[in-house]
């Protein structure tokens, strides 16, 4: 009993912004506001385009996907941080960890994969629009969304249970804010090698691929795009890709300083990139979901245009 008890744990404590007491309070109000924003914004995403049927097209459908997805991420996640701001609470039992792992990575892939797929589909629009509604019918764009959200489950079970199957000799202290998976594998008390071969194998697929996928298809959309004599059709093309693009750029800048760097060195613990490393994570994790809906969404004009038709039905309601 005594080498068990010397082996697993029964829960972890999350240190988080322990020490720094006096940011606590600041770090509990910025994420309060954010992550109202956060349920606002994309719960308004998802609403319009389940109720204005000039919404329903791909390129929404995804939308209303990725909107889920940054509900679903954030709910899974931010409370608990909120709760452990405000009543010092640290404490998190060995199956909510696993489950905050679970759905942190799942959310993280799924979201890879999304991206890539609302790239192809930017680029058949622009580079195939008279074939665009053969080539993205509804049972494509369906199945689509439906690839991305189980292979990031698959993915996601796989890594976790390897994580949580380690042996962690009572070391139960996690620098972070979450049950991050790197922070996890860095208490790990045996041979972690297995681990980095399949999250290096998880980048390949989940970070690069779609990566890839996002590059070609933009790289074809702008050669369209210069190709095109009207000056109007080249801007209406630029803008309906602009906010993709960005979007890209702040998941795959944040997301790719966490996970593809899976060296030894890394998950041995260095405690002078603890810090930084939660602040990367705590942006990727509410300031990205929190961009995504101002950043689809208020400069669309087809959105607002949903949202003050559903207000002005409700006023009439």
């Amino acid at each position: 009993m005594d080498k068990i008890n010397q082996t697993f744990v029964r829960d972890f404590i999350l240190l988080g912004l322990s020490g720094y007491p006096k940011l606590e309070i600041i770090f509990f109000a910025l994420i309060l506001v954010m992550y109202l924003v956060i349920l606002i914004g994309n719960g308004v995403l998802i609403i319009a385009s389940i109720f204005d049927s000039h919404l329903h097209t791909p390129m929404y459908f995804f939308l209303g996907n990725l909107s889920f997805l940054d509900i679903c991420y954030t709910a899974s996640s931010v409370p608990s941080t909120l709760e452990s701001l405000i009543s010092k609470k640290r404490n998190i039992s060995f199956s909510g960890c696993a489950v905050q792992m679970f759905l942190g990575f799942a959310m993280g892939s799924t979201e890879c994969f999304l991206l890539g797929m609302m790239a192809f589909d930017r680029y058949v629009a622009i580079c195939n629009p008279l074939r665009y509604p053969v080539i993205m019918s509804k049972f494509v764009y369906v199945l689509m969304a439906s690839v991305s959200w189980l292979s990031g489950g698959i993915n996601s079970i796989v890594q976790t249970a390897l994580a949580m199957r380690l042996p962690f000799c009572g070391n139960n202290i996690i620098d972070h804010f979450l049950c991050e998976i790197l922070a996890v594998l860095k208490l790990a008390c045996v041979d972690i090698s297995l681990n980095i071969t399949m999250l290096a194998v998880s980048n390949m697929a989940f970070l690069v691929l779609p990566l890839l996928v996002i590059f070609f298809s933009y790289m074809l959309i702008l050669y369209t795009i210069l190709r095109m004599n009207s000056a109007t059709g080249r801007r209406k093309a630029f803008s309906t890709c602009s906010a993709h693009l960005t979007v890209v750029i702040i998941f795959y800048g944040t997301i790719f300083s966490m996970y593809a760097k899976p060296k030894s060195q890394d998950m041995v613990g260095k405690n002078e990139m603890q810090a930084s490393e939660g602040l990367i994570s705590m942006f990727y994790g509410v300031v990205t979901p929190m961009l995504n809906p101002i950043i689809y969404s208020l400069r669309n004009k087809d959105v607002k245009a949903a949202v003050k038709y559903l207000l002005g039905q409700k006023a009439l309601n």
